[in-house]
């Protein structure tokens, strides 16, 4: 499938990569959803295969038969690592995933550096992402990031660069990975989703913010009718609580999880787009209400408050928008 977006970061990249030298530690950085661990992926396989290859396969398409294609979607190349967040238990992959990588992860790597390259002249590891990377294994990456073993490339994904330690930023060669465009998220939806109704597709986009990570997780949640409760609670101030009652009820059971937590984020963002439109008094009580949200969305999840009080007081602050409207 051809890549979709960041064309200029795919193409600085390559440039590089097919240079007479490439940088041992890269940093793909931007906004979370927009393609940077699937970048990442993509160029391990490419940088892995050209090294075995003895020619650039940067450019167009490599099988699922190549072999390095093969041996990393069997898990099995000596020459390839990612680490990632893992399960607590691993026989439930789907649940309860740790919250950071650990140490023991960046620890298990020593090994495979103590060695050469196994297939070809090149290691690569991706972490995705280093910003879940807990500081002590943060401490014992950076030691490689200084000495880096022979033919080892690190691509080291992060949505938030400033958080990282400064000296693992001043090692590693920055890669900048923008939003989408409508019309980009858009594309990559209609092809991992195609049978989406154009009405979905359109909520989805809304509601990705140029991350069509964000929009694919959201996928299936009926988010364009999320959106028209809020909208019309926004506009009408649902003085009966009537549209509000019924949003706190449906969203409150557990099966009701993943809308609910959708819920949480655009509510913010419709308070946002509404405030952007205001000047005056209106204005000042939307910045006030966006506050408030914010807030409350990040509280929510983390202090396990109670989804039908958290959602009945949410459109609260989105029916506050109504009020603003009639005294503009």
């Amino acid at each position: 499938m051809t890549p979709i977006g960041n064309d200029a970061a795919r193409q600085a990249f390559i440039a590089a990569a097919e240079g007479e030298s490439l940088h041992h530690a890269w940093l793909l950085s931007g906004p979370e959803g927009v393609g940077k661990g699937s970048f990442a992926r993509d160029m391990a396989l490419r940088l892995l295969a050209t090294a075995l290859d003895g020619r650039s396969r940067m450019h167009g398409q490599i099988g699922d038969d190549h072999r390095v294609a093969a041996l990393i979607a069997a898990g099995a190349h000596p020459d390839y690592r990612e680490l990632v967040r893992l399960p607590k238990d691993p026989d439930k992959p789907d649940q309860d995933i740790a919250r950071s990588i650990k140490i023991d992860q960046v620890r298990a790597l020593q090994p495979l550096f103590a060695t050469k390259p196994a297939l070809s002249p090149r290691r690569v590891i991706v972490i995705d992402s280093i910003d879940d990377l807990e500081r002590p294994g943060a401490n014992a990456l950076l030691k490689n990031l200084e000495e880096p073993p022979v033919g080892t490339i690190f691509l080291l994904v992060s949505h938030s660069p400033g958080r990282l330690l400064p000296t693992i930023r001043s090692r590693c060669r920055q890669l900048r990975f923008e939003p989408l465009t409508d019309d980009q998220v858009a594309a990559v939806i209609r092809t991992e989703l195609p049978d989406t109704d154009p009405a979905e597709v359109a909520a989805l986009v809304a509601a990705a913010d140029g991350s069509p990570g964000r929009a694919l997780a959201y996928a299936g949640l009926s988010v364009a009718a999320l959106d028209r409760d809020l909208s019309e609670i926004a506009e009408t101030g649902d003085a009966d609580n009537r549209i509000r009652s019924r949003l706190a009820k449906s969203l409150a059971g557990k099966t009701a999880q993943p809308r609910y937590a959708v819920f949480l984020d655009r509510a913010p963002a419709l308070i946002a787009a509404t405030a952007r439109t205001c000047t005056g008094p209106a204005l000042r009580d939307a910045l006030d209400a966006y506050d408030k949200a914010r807030a409350l969305a990040s509280m929510a999840p983390a202090l396990s408050l109670v989804a039908e009080t958290t959602v009945f007081e949410m459109a609260g602050l989105v029916a506050r928008l109504a009020q603003g409207r009639r005294f503009a």
